[in-house]
């Protein structure tokens, strides 16, 4: 069939070979295998929608499917990329001119840019899938495909969710086995298959490298992904309380603002309970008698720490925004949060008390961290832009600042584990963070079945210190944990070091092997064939 009969964009034949050429060799994603599932069943009347935000391989998994086809079924694929420009009208005549040409699979790429997609949906799965073609709808407006899925695609759609990288899914993919290179950058696929080597490749290839790398991402592929699709969805008759903002053209700056704030609530959490109440001090007693003599310091002795505590919170407190002529109430604010769960960027992931009937309080974790490390990352360096900081020598400056960044990376190193785990979790687990009066179990595992918990506390450190793991044998914790969540089978510190068992019964777990060993397949409390391969006993 000539290419000039279509009147959108179709690639079929040598050209799809050529266009899917370039992806060859490539290490798939772990959610590829679904895709290959759907498009070899005998399951007919449903479509595959393969969706999440940019640069999670959304194109480049049609690609590899083509590129695994046998040469029977290739012959038989279409791949259309869609345009604004497109209309559902001429897409559905190019569709009939495939099916009456015997093509059996369609790869329809940024489907969701033709503004009447949502509302037409049904077309893809009650006619073509309906008549034995396979359809794969994909496109990076993952609201869009939230929505049809809900209404028009209700029962009658395979999805696939892109947008959740894993830490073990990031190493195998881009050749990194480094945590922090994870927390820095982790969340998309921007350096294709580059292998981190060294700080100049992340910083020039991905995604979030500095403040206006990821507001430029949170601008095109969050805040235009939301808009699009409440723009497209029932002619725009479902932005609710939205519409104000959208119609003052403030919709895109009340999205950013949202997520700024969050980032900046978790700063602030980091801060004061961690860095401003106990840890200055603690920091200038480690630094003190640190073991690298390079890193060996007493400058944090020398500052005046209430003066520093002081200002700190008051600049925390000053977070000023641009001005709006719209005002963001808590009914934009729940709104906007809402399509942020749908595009999988946020989880939340409660705080749980060891009181019966106590509310779980909302904890916000962000599925692409290198997003929340840089932008917190960016409100560090204004705070240390501050006056009483300059005052400071450049190397007193650089300690503090990257004591404060150590203490966030050490926060999302715990949010890190906390989301990665409840996504690996079987259906009986529940996997939460445990607050007490004082202190907390940063992780507890419960299984509904067995009745019984294991309990974790998150290290960014690579040392083994008592003060870790005081909470883990605290035996009113723990006998109020027990008192609700049943026995105790494990008490575990998750760090950086090596492997080791101590004498008193608490295991220390390299974090990155637990991150690589965990799949949504595995149990967590009840495989014991699965876990650590402990040192000697201390």
């Amino acid at each position: 069939m000539e290419q000039q009969l279509f009147e959108t964009n179709v690639v079929t034949g040598a050209d799809l070979l050529a266009l899917s050429e370039n992806v060859r060799g490539w290490e798939k994603r772990d959610c590829y295998q679904q895709l290959g599932a759907y498009l070899h069943s005998s399951q007919n009347d449903r479509v595959c929608l393969l969706f999440g935000l940019r640069r999670t391989g959304k194109t480049t998994m049609l690609r590899q499917a083509v590129l695994d086809m046998a040469p029977e079924d290739a012959v038989k694929t279409a791949y259309i990329k869609a345009t604004v420009l497109d209309t559902m009208a001429a897409l559905n005549r190019d569709m009939k001119r495939l099916r009456a040409a015997g093509f059996r699979y369609v790869l329809l790429d940024e489907v969701t840019l033709i503004p009447e997609f949502i509302d037409s949906a049904a077309l893809f799965s009650d006619i073509y899938a309906a008549q034995g073609m396979k359809i794969v709808l994909s496109g990076t407006d993952s609201l869009g495909f939230w929505f049809a899925l809900h209404q028009e695609l209700y029962d009658r759609a395979k999805a696939i969710h892109t947008t959740f990288i894993p830490y073990r899914e990031h190493s195998r993919l881009l050749g990194i086995d480094s945590i922090d290179d994870y927390i820095r950058y982790g969340g998309t696929l921007r350096a294709g298959e580059l292998n981190f080597d060294d700080d100049s490749v992340n910083a020039e290839d991905a995604s979030f490298r500095d403040d206006e790398s990821t507001r430029l991402y949170i601008d095109t592929a969050i805040c235009k992904n939301i808009q699009h699709s409440l723009a497209c969805y029932e002619d725009g008759g479902h932005f609710r309380h939205l519409r104000t903002l959208y119609e003052a053209g403030e919709l895109t700056g009340a999205i950013n603002r949202i997520i700024e704030d969050m980032n900046h609530a978790f700063l602030v959490s980091v801060l004061t309970g961690d860095f401003i109440s106990h840890d200055l001090r603690l920091t200038a007693r480690n630094l003190r008698k640190e073991r690298d003599a390079e890193k060996r310091t007493d400058i944090l002795d020398e500052i005046d720490t209430p003066a520093v505590t002081r200002r700190l919170m008051a600049l925390l407190d000053i977070h000023n925004h641009p001005e709006q002529t719209v005002k963001v109430t808590n009914a934009h604010i729940s709104e906007i949060k809402e399509y942020l769960l749908a595009l999988d960027l946020i989880v939340n992931v409660p705080i749980e008390t060891v009181e019966p009937g106590t509310e779980p309080v909302e904890h916000i974790l962000f599925t692409q961290p290198g997003m929340r490390y840089c932008q917190a990352q960016a409100l560090v360096h204004v705070l240390m832009k501050d006056e009483l900081f300059l005052t400071l020598s450049e190397k007193e400056q650089k300690t503090v600042t990257d004591r404060i960044l150590e203490e966030v990376r050490g926060r999302m190193l715990e949010d890190i584990v906390l989301l990665e785990t409840m996504k690996a979790a079987g259906k009986r687990q529940r996997v939460f963070k445990l607050q007490f009066a004082d202190g907390e179990f940063d992780m507890v595992v419960y299984d509904r079945e067995q009745d019984c918990c294991k309990i974790y506390e998150v290290k960014h450190s690579g040392q083994q210190v008592s003060a870790q793991y005081r909470h883990l044998l605290d035996e009113e914790k723990c006998r109020l944990t027990e008192h609700r969540f049943g026995q105790i089978a494990e008490r575990t510190v998750l760090y950086r070091g090596e492997n080791m068992q101590l004498d008193n019964g608490v295991k220390y777990w390299n974090v990155e092997e637990y991150l690589q060993t965990w799949s949504e397949e595995m149990t967590l409390i009840t495989e014991k064939k699965i876990g650590p391969d402990l040192g000697p006993v201390m």
